[in-house]
């Protein structure tokens, strides 16, 4: 599947709710199916900056693809980065830093965060893209 065809997905997959607090739920449910991080790995340095929850992000390369693995100690926010990881993982480092992730804005996600949460959700982006350049500077 590609990256666009992940994005199309879960815009038709939050095209079921009409109420945002089911939204919710389903974001929270979400996160329940996030590849998680070894305990080991939730180490400082893979704590993503300027969220207002602890999240982790870990990564390896294989095979010209990047494999992510993560985890936040807020429920919502473990979801929001399983929304991210579900379409950036198992693509190239190339395809993750030209991609624009418009199933964001598509499913209205920025409107319904907080600042705080948008804020966070920005890093979660940033850092997941600056995973895969520091991949291809190597």
């Amino acid at each position: 599947m590609t990256l666009e065809e992940k994005q199309q997905e879960i815009i038709e997959e939050f095209t079921i709710y009409d109420d945002w607090m089911d939204k919710y739920e389903y974001i929270i449910d979400l996160g329940k199916d996030l590849p998680k991080i070894e305990e080991n790995l939730k180490t400082e340095d893979r704590l993503i900056e300027g969220c207002q929850s602890r999240v982790w992000l870990a990564h390896r390369f294989e095979d010209n693809k990047m494999h992510f693995s993560a985890d936040s100690d807020a429920i919502i926010t473990k979801g929001i980065i399983g929304l991210l990881i579900r379409v950036l993982d198992h693509e190239s480092p190339e395809e993750i830093i030209k991609s624009d992730l418009h199933f964001i804005a598509d499913i209205g996600l920025h409107e319904h965060l907080s600042p705080t949460r948008s804020n966070g959700l920005a890093s979660m982006v940033k850092k997941l893209k600056m995973s895969a350049l520091a991949e291809l500077s190597k």
